[in-house]
């Protein structure tokens, strides 16, 4: 074979695997870091069973709406839900995939998971800095009996934005007025404990709660139970003590009209119900209306569709909550027919 004819073979192989590589396209997603052990699970599933791969960073809520507007993933994913006038803005759509919950974690020594209790006020002072030790007066009220150490309390929060900060803040800003006026809610906001450290993502928080001794954090469930952090259990809304887990979940997002809120945005912390979580929440996904790759986002809405279908018992093992099967249809008349083909 002379050179010409190695060039053009050469040429026309790497050409040909192009094609391939672009046929076999994977689905691309960043943002919330909530969601990404399940998404990671549906994920090896989805490829076991249809050979097509997905790829999602998990960057924070924050990182996901960035990336997706600059168009250079096929999803967002976000736990802190856009508005209907942003979504109008941006040409997208936004939808639920899966519910789950955040919880207050903590690294004392000699504590089981849920062996601590507190109030949403105490937590709110905790993370505000007006209670600095973990012996303090009003913690050991809602735990007699308990022997609490004189150990300085030191926040762990988040230092990317994120949708796991947004849910939290919401559910602090309902609970304490005190949070409210001086801190607000949001994907980031300003931690005004005088102790504090930042982590990227949920496995940054869980890393550094697990580092620090006497530290306090937030993340999703999914993630204490991974690195079996103790939990802190939390009066509701009803005044019962409850611990996190997918009961609790489901039971906050039981009277949910998921339809009320332009974007599906609608807020499960502090909800009613005995046995209600209160830090409850769901992560969304958003999409354009009229995509530049209309494959690529139809692949992905066939790939959520198959986890919906598919992936619920998944869910559960990792303490998430699978969408019922109404929501789920509504979703697919509703959302994804206007993602253009």
């Amino acid at each position: 074979m002379n050179s010409a004819i190695k060039k053009f073979a050469v040429a026309a192989a790497s050409a040909l695997a192009m094609v391939s590589a672009a046929h076999a396209a994977d689905i691309t997603g960043a943002g919330a870091t909530f969601p990404y052990p399940i998404y990671a699970k549906w994920a090896e599933a989805y490829k076991k069973s249809t050979n097509i791969g997905l790829n999602y960073q998990s960057i924070g809520s924050s990182g996901g709406i960035r990336q997706i507007r600059a168009k250079t993933v096929t999803f967002g994913g976000t736990d802190a839900p856009l508005s209907g006038a942003e979504l109008d803005k941006d040409g997208m759509v936004q939808f639920p995939t899966v519910l789950g919950g955040v919880v207050p974690v903590i690294n004392i020594d000699g504590f089981k998971p849920g062996e601590l209790k507190v109030t949403g006020e105490v937590l709110a002072e905790l993370f505000m800095g007006t209670i600095s030790k973990w012996n303090d007066p009003k913690l050991a009220a809602l735990n007699p009996g308990k022997k609490l150490p004189d150990q300085s309390v030191t926040v762990v929060h988040r230092a990317d934005g994120s949708g796991t900060t947004f849910i939290f803040t919401d559910y602090l800003n309902e609970v304490s007025s005190a949070w409210k006026n001086k801190v607000g809610k949001g994907a980031a906001v300003k931690w005004p404990a005088a102790t504090s450290v930042g982590g990227k993502g949920n496995e940054g928080v869980a890393a550094n709660v697990n580092r620090v001794k006497g530290a306090i954090g937030y993340v999703e469930y999914a993630y204490a139970k991974k690195n079996n952090i103790p939990h802190l259990q939390l009066r509701n809304r009803d005044g019962k003590y409850v611990d996190p887990d997918d009961k609790s979940f489901a039971a906050a997002a039981a009277g949910a009209d998921w339809f009320s809120v332009p974007g599906m945005g609608v807020s499960l912390v502090n909800q009613k119900g005995a046995d209600s979580w209160p830090i409850t929440g769901a992560t969304f996904v958003l999409m354009y209306k009229n995509p530049t790759d209309k494959a690529l986002a139809q692949d992905a809405l066939k790939f959520f569709d198959w986890a919906f279908k598919n992936g619920k018992q998944m869910a559960l093992e990792l303490d998430y909550v699978p969408l019922p099967d109404v929501l789920t249809k509504a979703i697919a008349e509703k959302v994804w027919t206007q993602i253009a083909k």
